[in-house]
């Protein structure tokens, strides 16, 4: 009869995770208790970290302080951090919230990610896949690192997705100015709750993180939100694409606008109320893509035209010959650059130190989009026939010391503009060319001839915005001597004796940047320079003629820009060219 085998099998061996061989090499844990937390952990569905602090084994301070010490990482107490300046587009939220680690900030190609388990592989992995860039993990405490994620993630993504399946959420009482109301069309889609509580959050943040626009956009298999901050666009949210016709009719509603019509795009105007006193205006503009409208939303500050001059960013000299020109009781005063350039911005400015009961102002605009009291300003509406043109001719009937026109477009409008200019009258207006030399030329080649240029345009000043490094993090560059020189440096002007800056990053900041600063080339019209626009001279004779008079081109000025460390070299060689 054969033996019976009755010796006991040997269990199969258990696994520990980095995390526990790192805490029992501390002295923190031993084998035994590693292995029944293993076990716990397996049976209840959880993790390893999670029954370690909610056993109460160790703290979740304690936890933290140890792994810093093991793995040479630094620890982050996030409880000092700002939730809102932490970027929430490096990395999907439901990543975030599943392997709990939150995105501080991003250096290069790689994330700087808060975590709890620098030991966690999958979630390294999984983050590598899904962004393609390496990761650095800070060390942060576990039950901290909770709250953090769920502030970070809990934004409109979450609440979105409770709008498909209808939920609600509450984002406080910021009551958006109703100007229309919803009447036959989509009564129950402009008035989804949910929609009109997102939509204002959307409008709130983007104020909040000083951006200039709010992109709502539809694609045929998502639906993205993005803000332009400091000149850059960020995606901020990724709302489920069923939303896009509830959100379009919402936005049309308030704005105005014609719900019923999705094919050919509108325009028009909306407030919102941000406190008792504080109404911020938005233009809203409508477009009909492939896959549903999309619609741009500006903000338009009114506080941003009574900053000051100073506040521009102009230096002395060229703030000294602004104010000489606008000082003028008679002529045409330029401003030219590309759209978002801040031409408007500096025209109000003007518009503001002019502004005085003694002076009679009168504006046109497509659209008007800074209300300033004491001006006289119109809308153009060319469907009616209320052009520039026709704007202008009737302004000239209402005894005006000072003229504003939008955009000189045709040569009707610069006729008008320019008598106007040679008949006791101050007017001030913008163009769309490269730099103020090559302004002259464009008006040639609109049909005006070029006595009429010379005898009414006294001053041109071409811009364009710049991001502004962020004080509190950058970082002296090191660049070539040769790079600075075919930059446009001068010899004698690398003397060692100052540095450029590079953006760094921080929480206080977007990539490095925080706000714009303009950069100028204000040209004033010499007589020399009417010599040459009465023989026809081309915006090459101008050009030189104005560096022997001292004039700063675009590139020289955002050079003299990134030298005194205001911004970097590489974002003046992007904003401007030579």
């Amino acid at each position: 009869m054969a033996a019976v085998d009755t010796a006991p099998k040997s269990a199969t061996p258990i696994v520990l995770p980095g995390l526990a061989r790192a805490l029992m090499s501390a002295g923190k844990l031993d084998q035994n208790a590693a292995e029944e937390l293993v076990k716990k952990a397996q049976g209840a569905r959880s993790t390893f970290i999670a029954e370690l602090i909610n056993g109460g084994t160790i703290t979740s301070a304690d936890l933290a302080h140890t792994i810093s010490s093991v793995f040479g990482a630094p620890l982050i107490d996030v409880d000092a951090l700002d939730t809102i300046r932490i970027p929430s587009d490096l990395l999907d939220a439901k990543i975030c919230q599943a392997y709990r680690v939150a995105v501080l900030n991003k250096r290069g190609n790689r994330l700087i990610i808060a975590t709890a388990d620098p030991t966690d592989h999958e979630a390294a992995e999984k983050i590598k896949f899904t962004t393609q860039m390496g990761v650095d993990w800070i060390i942060a405490e576990y039950d901290k690192l909770g709250r953090f994620v769920e502030k970070v993630t809990k934004g409109a993504t979450e609440a979105l997705d409770s709008i498909v399946s209808g939920g609600d959420f509450e984002f406080g009482d910021v009551p958006v100015e109703e100007t229309a109301d919803a009447q036959d069309v989509g009564q129950n889609d402009v008035e989804d709750a949910p929609i009109v509580k997102f939509l204002q959050k959307m409008l709130i943040d983007a104020f909040n993180m000083r951006a200039s626009d709010l992109h709502f956009e539809p694609y045929e298999h998502n639906y993205r939100v993005r803000f332009r901050v400091d000149g850059e666009l960020r995606e901020i949210s990724s709302p489920p694409p069923a939303i896009k016709e509830k959100l379009a009719s919402r936005i049309k509603v308030i704005s105005r606008l014609d719900i019923s019509e999705k094919r050919v795009p509108q325009d028009g105007r909306m407030k919102l109320k941000i406190g008792p006193e504080r109404v911020i205006d938005f233009r809203v503009s409508t477009l009909p893509t492939l896959f549903g409208e999309k619609i741009v939303i500006r903000i338009l500050d009114p506080s941003s035209a009574k900053l000051g001059i100073e506040a521009l960013g102009y230096e002395p000299e060229e703030k000294e010959r602004l104010l000489n020109a606008i000082g003028r009781p008679y002529g045409m005063i330029l401003v030219t650059g590309p759209t978002g350039s801040g031409k408007t911005v500096s025209l109000y400015t003007c518009l503001n130190l002019l502004n005085k009961p003694g002076v009679n102002i009168s504006t046109a605009e497509d659209p008007s989009e800074i209300n300033l009291p004491g001006v006289n300003q119109v809308n153009v509406n060319e469907k009616a026939g209320l052009t520039f043109a026709t704007a202008l001719k009737a302004f000239l009937r209402q005894d005006p010391d000072i003229i504003m026109v939008g955009e000189i477009r045709d040569l009707e409008t610069a006729d008008i503009a320019i008598k106007a200019a040679q008949t006791g009258h101050l007017v001030l207006s913008t163009l769309h060319t490269n730099d103020a030399p090559t302004t002259l030329t464009r008006m040639r080649n609109m049909g005006i001839a070029p006595f009429n240029i010379a005898s009414s345009v006294i001053l041109i000043t071409a811009q364009r915005l710049a991001r502004r490094l962020c004080g509190t993090c950058k970082e002296p560059a090191d660049i070539p001597h040769e790079a600075l020189v075919e930059a446009g440096y001068r010899e004698e002007e690398i003397d060692g004796s100052w540095v450029t800056y590079k953006p760094v990053g921080c929480n206080a900041c977007n990539n490095g940047y925080k706000g714009r600063v303009g950069i100028y080339e204000v040209m004033p019209i010499s007589e020399e320079m009417q010599r040459i626009i009465l023989q026809d001279g081309s915006a090459l004779e101008i050009a030189k003629q104005a560096r022997l008079e001292g004039v700063r081109s675009l590139r020289t000025s955002g050079l003299y820009k990134a030298k005194i460390g205001m911004t970097s070299l590489e974002e003046v060689l992007a904003v401007t060219n030579e």
